[in-house]
């Protein structure tokens, strides 16, 4: 029995890039989602007193972020399934 290692290495290495990649995106997305806008800038934050949710540039940032994770999930259950 033989163990092509070069193989393995190359699979260790693309899970290893992949792997942090999505964890890099995820992580995107949930700072995305909870951004405050500064009392400085003006809106209902500096009206009310009390922080205001992310804007809606970084809502869609953070959507896009977890459907690319989804994404990914998706295609690694097709390929499994496949």
């Amino acid at each position: 029995m033989s163990i092509d290692w070069a193989a393995l290495g190359q699979v260790f290495g693309v899970s290893l890039v992949v792997t942090v990649g999505m964890v890099g995106v995820f992580t995107l997305g949930i700072l995305g989602t909870s951004r405050k806008a500064a009392p400085e800038q003006g809106g209902a934050a500096a009206v009310s007193g009390g922080g205001v949710g992310a804007s809606a540039l970084a809502r869609t940032g953070a959507y896009a972020c977890f459907a690319l994770c989804a994404a990914a999930v998706a295609y690694g259950i097709y390929l499994i399934v496949a």
